[in-house]
């Protein structure tokens, strides 16, 4: 086998263990919905965190079989692969609004990092590692404010901390060249900084891709992530490393036409999880049956008295039983007897089961009504 063909099939399985963490990592995310970061007691979590490093491990080692051009674009496939893979274990089928934005940014961001041209072996000054990581870590502690505030929704909530991880895993990609290109003439203290920094920006990435999945599902988080980490490297190497575009002014408008595809994708896929929630039907809450519903007969094929009916309510207090008159059809038409004491007078009639509240009636004789 070549080093190219190599390359690629390293590349695909890169992608595999990637989707397989991913997936592993939204279940833990939906089953442990109070552990919001890190639920260190699940061993399907350490699993995810497996399968994400193992990812990692095979991507450096394609890249040092194959060329940048090659290998970077393969593991944009990580989001197509993740799709199938959770309709197949989990039963979590996709729609076609979200097939669409995960097409969508998987060829935006391939065709993306396919125009980024090679540049010769650079490293970062001290001031400019100070600079990145000061910048990196502004950037994700905003996003992850910006993600605590959107709590009330669930599918931003997961973008912003997508994008943050992306951002956290990307600029480890950088830290993690720098410190490769500097171990090329020997291993120095210098380099201790840059390798705490790389630690923490991977811890932090994987914290912060575990939060996103919770409550947005599988594909908005996963294809953010996909797009936001290598997009991120990309523009380090573009403004530090001196890295450009293939084909001159031709390669620029096609990466930035790749670049409004990827986004048209990413947006699809938030939407259609926001549809998705707004969707869901409400739990009922549970009904119990009342008092009145409990003690009405069971044959309720013929017609019911009122004293039937108004066997099963509670029973009025501080009514006085003199001001309580029978109602009928003729009620209206009679006159209503007029109590000694001057208290109000109530009616009271068939009621169905509802509750009984009695009214007051005004005394026609002692109030004057105006027309």
């Amino acid at each position: 086998m070549s080093a190219l063909a190599l390359s690629v099939v390293l590349s695909l399985v890169s992608a595999v263990a990637y989707a397989g963490g991913a997936i592993v990592q939204e279940r833990v995310a939906e089953s442990s919905p109070e552990q919001q970061f890190a639920p260190l007691r699940r061993a399907s979590w350490w699993v995810a965190v497996g399968l994400n490093g193992l990812g990692g491990l095979l991507h450096v080692v394609a890249l040092a079989y194959g060329p940048l051009s090659v290998v970077q674009p393969l593991g944009a496939l990580t989001i197509v692969f993740a799709l199938p893979m959770a309709a197949l274990f989990v039963g979590r089928r996709a729609g076609t609004t979200a097939w669409r934005g995960a097409i969508m940014a998987t060829v935006g961001l391939a065709g993306l990092l396919a125009l980024v041209g090679a540049s010769d072996a650079q490293s970062l000054d001290t001031a400019q590692r100070v600079a990145v990581a000061s910048v990196t870590g502004a950037a994700v502690v905003a996003l992850m404010i910006a993600g605590r505030a959107a709590h009330r929704h669930p599918a931003v909530r997961s973008i912003l901390l997508a994008t943050a991880s992306g951002i956290a895993f990307g600029m480890s990609s950088v830290f993690t060249k720098t410190v490769a290109v500097d171990w090329t003439g020997g291993v120095s203290a210098g380099d201790l900084p840059s390798l705490a920094v790389i630690g923490v920006l991977a811890t932090a990435g994987m914290l912060l891709s575990q939060a996103s999945y919770r409550g947005a599902g599988l594909a908005a988080p996963l294809a953010t992530l996909t797009v936001v980490n290598p997009v991120a490297a990309a523009a380090v190497g573009i403004t530090m490393f001196g890295e450009t575009f293939r084909h001159g002014t031709i390669g620029t408008v096609l990466a930035l036409s790749c670049g409004v595809v990827a986004t048209g994708g990413l947006i699809l896929l938030t939407t259609e999880r926001i549809a998705r929630a707004e969707t869901l039907p409400l739990p009922l809450p549970e009904q119990t049956p009342t008092r009145a519903a409990e003690e009405l007969p069971a044959d309720l094929s013929g017609p019911l008295t009122a004293e039937t009916l108004l066997a099963g309510l509670p029973e009025q207090s501080g009514i006085p039983a003199d001001a309580l008159v029978a109602a009928d059809a003729s009620a209206a038409d009679r006159e209503l007897p007029d109590p000694d004491d001057g208290s109000p007078v109530y009616l009271y009639g068939p009621l169905y089961g509802a509750s009984y509240v009695p009214m007051p009636v005004l005394d026609r004789h002692r109030m004057r009504i105006k027309t």
